[in-house]
């Protein structure tokens, strides 16, 4: 009966939370208050897939969805991406009938890297893929042994893994779980790319120094340790060749097929190849998955594109208190050239902190190119964000500073011929885009 009366809650709390816009989290927040481990009392289908990571779960459970659908899978997913036990339930209980029955061919869930465990404890997804682990939210997470220890409470000895070879963490994971499936990217696919700091010199299992035959950014790469027989597993999807003019890439092992990313980084190389890698073992044709893949366009909004008068702008949501998405976001910047706007105005969407020591693990020096012009810091934090600059070497004459964030519009008035290129957080998002110009003309990035 309990579990009755929390489905119907559910069903009922969602119509009501759409309607307020608050419609994620807190039916299934109201859900388990009634029957507390409902969601061990539901059935679901045989594949459900869980995708967690310090990095690109929401785009890889959008791409993932979107090649399964594409190829006539239905599929039950958290697409508000709350991905905590509350999110879970409520996505689950909406595709559930009275009987505990999740009516679908598959269930793929985002899950948050610190709190899997406290979801895993009620429902043990079939195959479980880990992205990557390093700095992120260390306000939050602190450090990333910290997440890595969490995220091993989920693992229990009968699931399936599916990890990221070229990440030494996450790679460890692999003694935990049953059967552990690889995907990563080959030597001289992607130009290494330096941080900060590097938290890939020693080894996470002995301590050890660390050597790489070829790296690629942060601690990815081909590594193996001096001190233990720890090292790089040849990975089952790999890709092999990527031309980062037209944004198309090779995927060769266990499938082979060509895809095509619209934003060209290594992150969405990274996410497009798990999400391709993921179809495949789910049953989707490789060649069915690639064209799905392909010709879809991100929802997240993890990357936008305006044309003002001419002006092309740019939105790059980047995770504040995370310096590895940053620097990717950076480094697609100082490509694109003109003027960069990073903007600081709140630090987090999830809590408040005033704690900017993250600001330094960034590599800001990638703006330092002579394609890049001028650089506006906006915000709250735009002093902060001064600061850390005095340290690059950017001559201080290209930086400004822009603390009002009513004065926006000034950046759109000005050279047509002049990109502008904005690096922002999820939380500040919205702010700038709600600040565009009425006659601003969306476009896709292809």
């Amino acid at each position: 009966m309990k579990k009755q009366l929390a489905i119907l809650a559910c069903k009922a709390a969602s119509l009501v939370g759409r309607w307020l816009g608050k419609g994620s989290s807190m039916p299934g927040k109201v859900a388990l208050k009634i029957c507390p481990d409902i969601l061990a009392r539901l059935s679901l289908p045989e594949n459900v897939v869980a995708v967690t990571g310090s990095n690109g779960k929401t785009t890889t459970v959008e791409l993932l969805v979107a090649a399964l659908e594409k190829n006539g899978k239905t599929v039950c997913w958290n697409k508000e991406g709350a991905n905590q036990i509350e999110g879970v339930a409520t996505m689950l209980l909406r595709y559930a009938d009275l009987r505990g029955r999740v009516r679908c061919d598959m269930v793929v869930m985002e899950s948050d890297e610190q709190y899997a465990r406290h979801t895993f404890a009620f429902l043990k997804p079939s195959l479980f893929a880990v992205l990557n682990l390093y700095r992120d939210q260390m306000t939050r997470n602190g450090h990333p042994e910290y997440i890595y220890d969490r995220i091993a409470e989920a693992i229990s000895p009968e699931m399936d893994l599916f990890l990221n070879a070229d990440d030494p963490l996450t790679a460890c994971l692999s003694s935990l779980g049953r059967n552990t499936t690889w995907f990563g990217v080959a030597e001289g696919v992607l130009e290494e790319e330096k941080g900060v700091y590097d938290d890939g010199k020693y080894c996470p299992c002995c301590g050890g120094e660390m050597e790489y035959a070829y790296r690629q950014f942060a601690t990815f790469g081909n590594f193996a340790c001096q001190h233990c027989d720890y090292e790089r597993d040849k990975p089952d999807f790999e890709a092999v060749s990527y031309d980062e003019e037209s944004g198309n890439f090779t995927v060769s092992g266990r499938a082979e097929a060509t895809l095509h990313t619209g934003l060209k980084t290594p992150y969405s190389l990274y996410n497009m190849l798990a999400a391709f890698s993921l179809a495949v073992m789910l049953g989707v044709d490789p060649h069915g998955a690639a064209q799905a893949l392909s010709s879809h366009r991100l929802k997240s909004g993890r990357a936008q594109r305006w044309n003002v008068g001419g002006k092309d702008i740019m939105l790059l949501t980047s995770k504040h208190e995370n310096s590895v998405s940053y620097d990717r976001s950076l480094s697609l910047a100082a490509k694109r050239g003109g003027k960069v706007l990073v903007m600081v105005d709140a630090i987090s969407r999830k809590y408040f902190t005033g704690e900017t020591s993250w600001l330094w693990d960034i590599n800001f020096n990638k703006l330092n190119v002579p394609e890049v012009e001028h650089i506006v810091l906006a915000g709250q934090y735009a002093c902060d964000l001064a600061e850390r600059f005095s340290f690059t070497d950017i001559p201080q004459e290209k930086i400004s500073l822009m603390r009002d964030l009513d004065r926006l519009p000034e950046l759109f008035d000005d050279r047509a011929d002049q990109p502008l290129t904005v690096v922002t957080c999820f939380s500040d998002r919205d702010k700038f885009i709600r600040r565009l110009p009425a006659e601003a003309q969306r476009e896709e990035i292809a």
